[in-house]
């Protein structure tokens, strides 16, 4: 069981930003997972990844496949309070799932 959180490259966010919209898809998309992956995810270490997106349209297209493949996930958009606009993609998060699952949707991304 693992979660990989896929943070975009190319908008210049912070440390501290970046930081921020890694929790906020981690919470979220543990949020939508159904009890039983959860307290098993949960049990086993809490299991994540952050990897590297390299723009709005590849996250999209990583949350379309996460969809067809039965794995939670959240889009994460910001609220504009500090860095960036009110509504810009920043993350995904795809999982907790079963670690191969989670790889078919992320598995060719490089770690951030």
């Amino acid at each position: 069981m693992k979660q990989a959180i896929v943070a975009r490259t190319d908008i210049g966010m912070g440390q501290g930003k970046l930081a921020a919209q890694v929790a906020h898809a981690a919470l979220s998309a543990y949020e939508d997972t159904d009890s039983g992956a959860w307290k098993e995810w949960k049990g086993s270490g809490q299991k994540k990844v952050v990897l590297k997106a390299s723009g709005e349209q590849e996250i999209f297209e990583l949350a379309d496949r996460a969809e067809r493949e039965g794995v939670p996930h959240a889009v994460i958009r910001d609220a504009g309070h500090t860095q960036l606009e009110s509504g810009t993609v920043t993350a995904l998060a795809v999982g907790p799932a079963a670690d191969d699952r989670v790889d078919r949707v992320t598995g060719h991304l490089s770690l951030f």
